[in-house]
């Protein structure tokens, strides 16, 4: 058996079998279902919460627009004035009071909620529309024009996506292939994160017990600096693992004893209303299916292991070199802004500029740089990006990594046996000299 072999399986054993690796392993799905199930709880709760608004309407005109919901009642009592209708609102406590004007149209005031609480804005929102449709109606049935006829005149128009090779597409089909590439993208960018901290923590944690030096002594800082990459790589995939399938088993489990649905914790949100617009209508559904099989699965397959294991190898060097030039984890704060910026830079631009524009020049650019290419490119994929990028952005990680290796390396060799000195950047670019 190698060395690295063996370092990799020495580095995986002493992660897994760490006490504070095999709680966090089973405590944090817990924990996860229980925020979703209690973000999911307390939705409800707060959308079956009844409001009863008193409408006091001096002009009359609206009084068919305030109609019951399961939700809200709305009590009429324009007839007794606006004064008395705040003192029976006060006095039962009721949700607030909104208060029409007897000429809204020229009014400044036209329109006045009074409550104790500041309403939502969909709240106001939802008054603002019932009253203006009203008023527009009426100024469209004063100027002599119908309604109905107004209504039957309205077009509908949906505009057909097909490229010149004549495959067509949809709407729908952007959504889709966003949604593939943002879950990718930030699932590689948390992996790092979590799992590049576990590696920089883990050379810390032996260069504080002064283990290295040992096992400096018969290895060589490339090959330990490896071992631990891939040690501590296999180690969270494993725990990864371990977490969506506990925590797929606790989310149907207790949704099920319950009985909370985890889908009202974004119920208010538009992806939601989207998503439950397709579920109701089985033209939709069989839409989503049909472009979630146009999407290039095979390349997007591919794309996904190469960056990121490649993404990952690059910044868990970084991670690495850094966790050898300090002596403990507070030293490393001086660091992490270099590493942090990239990713969420990548981030930046993938849900800005490639949901929006794909193939332009910011999303193209950004997804052959080799620190923010894992990101933006694995973003891009789903929108078919030309086979020269692919390969361009490909060869550049690669290099990259190799180069980062071999700078981490240089910086591991020097900074794993240094003490009692918090380093610089101007110690750090000396140790490469050695």
């Amino acid at each position: 058996m190698s060395i690295l072999t063996l370092i990799i399986k020495r580095e995986y054993i002493a992660r897994v079998r760490n006490k504070s690796f095999l709680i966090m392993t089973f405590l944090s799905p817990l924990i996860l279902v229980g925020m979703i199930l209690l973000i999911s709880y307390l939705t409800q709760l707060n959308s079956e919460d009844k409001r009863t608004i008193v409408v006091v309407d001096d002009s009359g005109q609206f009084e068919t627009v305030f109609f019951n919901t399961d939700q809200t009642t709305y009590l009429n009592l324009s007839d007794q004035g606006l004064e008395a209708g705040k003192e029976v609102a006060k006095g039962e406590g009721y949700y607030g009071l909104i208060h029409i004007n007897d000429n809204p149209a020229i009014a400044e005031d036209a329109v006045t909620f009074y409550g104790n609480e500041t309403p939502s804005f969909s709240f106001i929102g939802d008054i603002e529309k019932r009253i203006e449709k009203k008023m527009t109606d009426e100024n469209l049935i004063a100027q002599g024009i119908d309604l109905n006829t107004l209504e039957t005149a309205k077009s509908s128009i949906d505009v057909q996506i097909e490229n010149f090779s004549g495959e067509t597409s949809s709407k729908m089909s952007n959504w889709v292939k966003a949604g593939f590439g943002g879950a990718a993208g930030y699932l590689l960018m948390m992996f790092i994160i979590i799992y590049g901290n576990m590696v920089m923590r883990s050379v810390i944690e032996e260069k504080t017990n002064r283990i290295i030096e040992v096992i400096i002594s018969s290895v060589k800082p490339f090959q330990l600096m490896m071992g631990k990459i891939l040690g501590t790589t296999l180690a969270g995939i494993t725990q990864f693992s371990i977490w969506v399938i506990v925590g797929g088993i606790l989310l149907v489990v207790l949704t099920t004893v319950f009985g909370i649905d985890p889908s009202a914790a974004s119920a208010a949100s538009p992806a939601a209303s989207q998503a439950q617009q397709i579920a109701e209508d089985p033209g939709m559904v069989i839409e989503l299916l049909q472009e979630i099989q146009k999407l290039p699965l095979l390349q997007l397959v591919v794309g996904f292991f190469i960056y990121f294991i490649g993404g990952y190898f690059l910044y868990s060097s970084i991670y690495a070199a850094i966790g050898a030039a300090v002596d403990n984890e507070t030293d490393t704060q001086q660091f992490m802004l270099p590493i942090i910026m990239p990713l969420m830079l990548g981030i930046y631009v993938g849900f800005f500029a490639v949901i929006d524009n794909p193939h332009g020049t910011v999303a193209t650019v950004f997804s052959i740089i080799p620190l923010t290419s894992p990101i933006v490119m694995l973003m891009r994929i789903p929108f078919e990006v030309p086979v020269w990028q692919l390969a361009l952005s490909i060869t550049l990680l690669v290099a990259s990594f190799v180069f980062t290796v071999w700078f981490g390396s240089k910086i591991y060799r020097v900074g794993i046996l240094m003490y009692g000195k918090k380093p610089t950047y101007k110690d750090l670019i000396k140790w490469l000299r050695y």
